[in-house]
């Protein structure tokens, strides 16, 4: 499978990018943390890694280690706005429960 991200995540990566100045896209990686286990940590990378599983979409790269990706397969990354808020929205098929608060979860 893969790694994959909406058109609204790319066109919110780009925009990030550009007004950066530099950048090659966002590596997407799981950490241990959190009452389920497992949080998303997102970053916005400028070179790619020789480990590095590189997926794209829309013209934006995503990184991923080979570890994380046992967790992060088939992952869709999404970029929404909901009243006030706004952010990055992680679809994971392999999710099975969430903590309360949303800041963690297991597979």
């Amino acid at each position: 499978m893969a790694v994959t991200l909406t058109e609204a995540a790319a066109r919110h990566v780009t925009r990030y990018l550009t007004k950066r100045g530099q950048g090659v896209g966002v590596r997407l990686g799981v950490k241990t943390t959190g009452c389920s286990g497992m949080a998303y940590k997102l970053e916005y990378v400028d070179e790619i890694g020789p480990e590095d599983m590189v997926f794209e979409g829309f013209g934006v790269k995503v990184l991923v280690d080979p570890k994380s990706f046992a967790y992060l397969d088939g992952t869709e990354l999404d970029f929404v706005r909901e009243g006030l808020n706004e952010g990055f929205k992680f679809n994971n098929p392999k999710e099975r429960d969430r903590c309360g608060c949303g800041e963690s979860f297991r597979v």
